[in-house]
């Protein structure tokens, strides 16, 4: 399957890069990465078996709303989107993210900056032509859905199954126990994952998880199902080599490693 990840921006290089690398370990055939064109020789050097598409970018070097005019050929023959990380909540960019969630053709999984374009705007995700992934932690989740952190922890599960019912989306909220829920009121708690996937960009590493996964063919609530449980479990392999100094790059190297875990038991 293909992937196209679209994210980046001049202040933020990384996060497109681990989506990437991780939608290869978890078996995608093909990753496309698409980012502002000045951060393309950053991002070519970090990921070398991904293909590039430079986009037009904003002053402020976050992705344009021309960027359409670029995608409008590679989105459709994509099998999944990556979108979101690393693309700051720039005006016109956020603007452009709800159009790109609302006519993608594609599955898209969101995440980040991608979520942060949502604020306050839950309803809006429903209107849209493809299923959708949702991956927010608890600060993310509350800004969607207008609700405070403190009443999401009190109900996490009941916050999460009608943030899901609302958006027609799978919702995937991470915490010590990842829930995933689905429009129809179904819940998966996801048994691995602990304080070490807590450091930057490790979130990335999930995105670009469920994304291959998607692109492979599996159904959303399974795609993010099986993310989740990759991730907690390669967050615990690289935890038990590196201790608390566990990174995301850490946690991108056990991926595979844990996807083979799932296929042996």
């Amino acid at each position: 399957g293909v992937v196209l990840v679209v994210g980046g921006s001049r202040l933020m290089t990384g996060a497109v890069c681990l989506v990437a690398a991780a939608a290869y370990r978890v078996g995608a055939g093909l990753v496309q990465v698409a980012v502002p064109g000045s951060i393309l020789p950053v991002v070519q050097s970090l990921v070398r078996e991904a293909t590039f598409v430079p986009l037009p970018e904003t002053p402020e070097g976050t992705v344009a709303p021309e960027a359409s005019e670029v995608l409008a050929e590679r989105l459709p023959a994509a099998d999944a989107l990556a979108l979101g990380p690393g693309m700051t909540t720039h005006e016109a960019t956020a603007a452009w993210i709800r159009a790109t969630v609302a006519t993608s053709p594609v599955p898209v999984v969101l995440d980040a900056d991608g979520l942060n374009a949502f604020t306050d705007r839950a309803p809006e995700l429903a209107a849209r032509r493809a299923d959708l992934v949702l991956t927010p932690h608890a600060g993310e989740f509350a800004r969607i859905a207008g609700v405070g952190a403190r009443e999401i922890a009190a109900d996490r599960l009941g916050h999460v199954r009608a943030l899901a019912a609302e958006t027609k989306a799978t919702v995937l909220l991470k915490g010590t126990r990842t829930l995933v829920a689905t429009p129809e009121g179904h819940v998966r708690v996801n048994p691995t994952g602990g304080p070490y996937l807590a450091t930057g960009g490790t979130g990335d590493v999930l995105t670009g998880a469920i994304a291959g996964l998607l692109a492979r063919g599996l159904a959303p609530v399974d795609a993010a199902s099986v993310g989740a449980f990759v991730h907690g479990r390669a967050g615990a392999l690289a935890a038990e080599r590196t201790g608390e100094g566990t990174t995301a790059v850490d946690v991108l190297e056990h991926v595979a490693e844990a996807l083979r875990g799932i296929r042996g038991a």
